[in-house]
C-alpha cells in the first residue's frame, strides 16, 4: 500500500448561499448555511485516502467543538492523525465563505494552522522516512513548509509542493521538491515573473520539475526538455472545490507508476470531483477512478 504524509492546514468551511453579497452595515437573510470540513492539508489526506493510500496527516487544530468535529471526519475517513496536536486555548482554523450569484466571498482565519512548526515536522520524521511521497501547500507557516522540504530532500522522500495560496519563494527551496504542482497564476508569483508571460515559458525557467494544473484543459508537466501537456476529461461540472486538492493526492497516491500515468489519473481523479457537490464529498475512491479511466479512449 501506498504510504503518504500530508503536512498542511485543516480548516472548518462556514459556508452562507446568499441571493447577493452584503455591503457594509447591511443585514439580509441568507439562504442556506452549512458547515463543511475543509483545509488544503485536510483535502489532500481525505483524497488520498479515499484513493487507497496509507495517509498520516501532521497539523494543529484547536481545543473547540469544531476541533473535535474535524478530528472525527478525518478518522472517519481512516487518517492516521498521531501527528495531529489539539492546541490548548486555540480556536480551530475557519474559512468564513459567502456564495452568490456564481461568485464566493472568502475570510480565513488560520487559528490552530498558525501553529503548526518545524519541530512538528522534525517530531514526524520517521513516519516521513517511511513515506513514499510527502505533500505540502503553503497555508502553514512558511518556515514549516521549508523544514518539510528540507526534512524529505534529506531523507530521500519525494516532497510535492502544492503553492497554494501563492508567495513568492527562495529559489533554493524550490530545488528540494520533487515536484512543484502551481496552476498558472500560482507559478508567475511562485517565480515573480509576469503573469502574462507564456506558462510553458515559466516551466522551462523553474528550477525543479512542474506539474501545472489547467482546469478543464488538464495539466502539462516537465522533467526535462520540453513541457509535455496530458488533456482533460469532459464531464459535467457541478462544483470545483477541491479540484485541485484532489488532483494532488491522486498524483502523490500514483506516482510510483510514473509521472505521465500519475498525471493521467490525476486528471481523472480531479475531473470526477467537480462533478458533486463539496470539496471533501466529491473525492472519488479507487474504484471509480479506475472504472472512469477503463470508459475513456485516451
Amino acid at each position: 500500500m501506498t504510504r503518504i504524509v500530508v503536512v498542511g492546514s485543516i480548516n472548518m468551511d462556514l459556508v452562507t448561499q446568499a441571493p447577493r453579497f452584503v455591503g457594509p452595515g447591511e443585514t439580509i437573510l441568507g439562504e442556506r448555511f452549512l458547515t463543511v470540513p475543509g483545509g488544503k492539508g485536510a483535502n489532500q489526506a481525505v483524497a488520498a485516502a479515499r484513493l487507497g493510500a496509507e495517509v498520516a496527516l501532521v497539523g494543529a487544530i484547536g481545543d473547540d467543538a469544531l476541533g473535535r468535529q474535524l478530528r472525527e471526519g478525518l478518522a472517519t475517513e481512516k487518517v492516521d492523525l498521531s501527528h495531529v496536536v489539539q492546541l490548548a486555548g486555540s480556536a480551530s482554523g475557519t474559512a468564513s465563505i459567502t456564495v452568490a450569484g456564481g461568485e464566493n466571498q472568502i475570510i480565513v482565519v488560520p487559528a490552530a494552522n498558525a501553529r503548526v512548526t518545524p519541530a512538528q515536522v522534525e517530531g514526524a520524521q520517521s513516519l516521513i522516512a517511511r513515506a513514499d511521497a510527502v505533500l505540502v501547500q503553503m497555508e502553514i507557516p512558511l518556515e514549516t513548509v521549508e523544514a518539510t522540504l528540507r526534512l524529505g530532500h534529506r531523507l530521500g522522500v519525494p516532497v510535492l509542493l502544492n503553492p497554494a495560496p501563492a508567495q513568492k519563494l527562495p529559489i533554493d527551496w524550490l530545488r528540494f521538491a520533487r515536484y512543484v504542482t502551481p496552476n498558472q497564476h500560482e507559478l508567475a508569483i511562485l517565480l515573480g515573473a509576469d503573469p502574462t508571460e507564456d506558462f510553458r515559458t515559466l516551466m522551462q525557467r523553474a528550477p525543479c520539475p512542474i506539474v501545472l494544473t489547467r482546469g478543464g484543459d488538464g495539466a502539462w508537466y516537465r522533467e526535462q526538455g520540453d513541457p509535455i501537456h496530458r488533456s482533460g476529461f469532459n464531464v459535467a461540472v457541478v462544483d470545483s472545490t477541491g479540484a485541485g486538492d484532489t488532483f494532488n493526492a491522486a498524483l502523490a497516491v500514483f506516482l510510483a507508476e510514473g509521472l505521465p500515468s500519475a498525471v493521467r489519473k490525476a486528471c481523472a481523479a480531479a475531473a470526477l470531483s467537480v462533478t458533486k457537490l463539496g470539496a471533501q464529498g466529491g473525492m472519488p475512491t479507487l474504484h471509480e477512478v479506475t472504472f472512469f479511466l477503463a470508459q475513456q479512449k485516451g
